[in-house]
């Protein structure tokens, strides 16, 4: 079983990558093939709303890092999607990781993947920000396990929240034991 964690924080070491590590760690304890994948250095563009993908079943976007997220995206049993709050939701790194996977969408590639949403915040926002993600997750027919919440406004500073670790953790855990059990 492969989960991948996918890091759309454009700041290396942050709070979200912290969270994020703490479940793939978990995840890999648990027996799981883990991946981390950071957006940040990626170059990865917008949909141009072409609606080509419609017709061939994939992006015609071939100049960045999309291609490559994809192919981690479609071999994933797990995805837990990270994303800081910025200004009440995804950062715009998310939001484009998102519209990009309607390229997707018509085959249903993502459908039954167990998904969770691990969000970090220094106050605000994260209601808005976990119900984008969670409707990505079933606009795709993904199986959404649960989401973990971090607080903290200075860089890894959500190290010291446990209740936040213990979170990520937790859903770690319960994400491997689905794909085991296929149970909740």
């Amino acid at each position: 079983m492969k989960i991948l964690g996918i890091s759309c924080s454009p700041r290396k070491g942050g709070n979200t990558e912290v969270l994020l590590r703490a479940a793939l760690e978990t995840a890999q304890a648990e027996g799981a093939d883990i991946e981390f994948y950071s957006v940040s250095g990626k170059h990865i563009r917008f949909c141009d709303g072409c609606y080509v993908c419609r017709r061939n079943g994939e992006c015609h976007i071939k100049d960045d890092d999309m291609a490559e997220l994809f192919e981690k995206m479609l071999v994933a049993d797990g995805i837990l999607f990270g994303s800081p709050v910025y200004f009440w939701d995804v950062t715009g790194q998310a939001k484009t990781i998102i519209d990009r996977t309607f390229a997707v969408s018509a085959q249903r590639n993502f459908k039954n993947k167990a998904a969770g949403a691990i969000v970090a915040a220094g106050r605000n926002g994260t209601s808005t920000t976990i119900s984008t993600l969670y409707s990505f997750f079933t606009g795709h027919r993904m199986i959404v396990i649960g989401n973990a919440i971090g607080y903290g406004n200075d860089k890894g500073s959500v190290k010291d929240d446990a209740p936040a670790m213990a979170n990520a953790t937790g859903l770690a855990k319960a994400m491997v034991r689905f794909l085991k059990t296929g149970k909740m």
